[in-house]
């Protein structure tokens, strides 16, 4: 009976500790304690915390003794080659939350975002996000996210420096960083795929936009559109078209001008019409752009008086200053799509479009000629066009 209580008392001893974020707390702020190895609390380092209370949580045999130089490689390895500014800030904001258990100032963070240049000070932007975020959940008891302007401007700064992969997770609704997802923030991602035309990128951020349930936009349409235009993806465009369709988003005018411009690049005339029909339901009255796309239409089916009509009634709506962007829609239409669009075609087609287009813009500039319209076009430059050659 003896043995089985001393047995008992021996179990409660050798029982596994498990440590929590209070023990954690406790011995972080346990300065007075001297002994050269103690456990240390390394916010910055956020996934080497989680490992070792795991680690804590399922072995009796880890002890609380844990060496200094563990957590100093990983803050190294973090740190990478940082700018002195951001080291610095960094620090300081660490230094707030995790020893003097207050909030750093707002200017703090502000002046982090701003001074960052590399990928490795959006490293440590991020991981005073994770802490910013912990402290004013277990401390300050705020469970809300960062405001949205915050976080725009995080993923504003990860595409400045390049950093795209960072600048992703500004739009997962779930996160560690206290991010708040939003379009705005998919829109900075955007706008650097039609920069570098990157229609990967771009369908990436739109899947991540549709995981995360954040509402299409008609900005948004206006970006994928260009850059399916700019990558020369149709199929890609006619996708998404479809979607914005069903999400119910009002495409701006500068959406037609650039879906329209493509299917007229392309020779479709079919798709063509269908989506000047659709504009037609929202807009009543064309832009230069939309009215030039009808014309290459007209063209395209051997219409050039239809086309010539097209283009003189834009010309009468014009105001006289602003005649100079009719003329250079005009030249870009003798000079310039005839390339493109029999580019886009193959074989028998190819040289059936040539010889037609050789045919019918000729017969459209007489036209105009003919109406009184002063039109100013070499018709000797455009029977030397190559691609009418071919």
């Amino acid at each position: 009976m003896q043995f089985l209580q001393n047995s008992r008392r021996i179990a409660k001893v050798l029982k596994p500790i498990v440590i929590t974020e209070t023990n954690l707390r406790f011995f972080s702020s346990a300065s007075q304690i001297s002994s050269p190895f103690q456990w240390r609390y390394q916010s910055s380092a956020s996934s080497s915390v989680s490992k070792g209370i795991d680690r804590c949580s399922h072995s009796s045999s880890m002890s609380l003794l844990i060496p200094r130089s563990s957590f100093s490689s990983e803050a190294e390895k973090l740190a990478g080659n940082p700018t002195v500014t951001v080291k610095d800030l960094h620090d300081k904001m660490l230094n707030s939350v995790n020893v003097k258990r207050s909030m750093p100032p707002n200017a703090w963070l502000w002046s982090l975002i701003e001074n960052c240049q590399n990928h490795d000070d959006i490293h440590l932007l991020f991981d005073v996000l994770q802490n910013l975020r912990r402290f004013r959940l277990s401390n300050l008891r705020i469970h809300d996210n960062f405001n949205c302007n915050l976080c725009q401007q995080v993923a504003k700064t990860c595409v400045r420096v390049g950093a795209i992969d960072s600048g992703k997770k500004a739009l997962w609704k779930h996160n560690v960083h206290g991010l708040t997802p939003s379009v705005s923030s998919a829109h900075h991602l955007l706008s650097h795929a039609l920069e570098h035309k990157n229609s990967e990128l771009m369908e990436e951020v739109m899947q991540l936009l549709k995981t995360n349930d954040l509402p299409l936009q008609p900005g948004t349409a206006d970006l994928v559109f260009r850059i399916c235009h700019d990558t020369d993806k149709w199929d890609l465009l006619a996708k998404y078209s479809k979607k914005f369709s069903k999400a119910g988003v009002k495409l701006r005018k500068t959406t037609f001008d650039v879906w329209m411009e493509f299917a007229a690049k392309r020779g479709d005339t079919e798709s063509l019409w269908k989506v000047d029909k659709q504009r037609s339901e929202t807009y009543s009255q064309h832009t230069l752009s939309t009215a030039f796309s009808c014309a290459k239409g007209f063209l395209l089916e051997s219409k050039p008086e239809e086309a010539a009509a097209v283009i003189q009634i834009i010309c009468q709506a014009y105001p006289d200053e602003k005649k100079s962007a009719v003329s250079t829609e005009f030249e870009k239409l003798v000079n310039d799509w005839p390339v493109d669009v029999i580019k886009h075609q193959t074989g028998e087609d190819k040289k059936a479009l040539a010889a037609s287009l050789k045919s019918v813009i000729p017969s459209m500039v007489n036209a105009l000629l003919s109406s009184g319209l002063n039109v100013n076009v070499d018709l000797d430059e455009l029977n030397k066009n190559e691609a009418l050659l071919s």
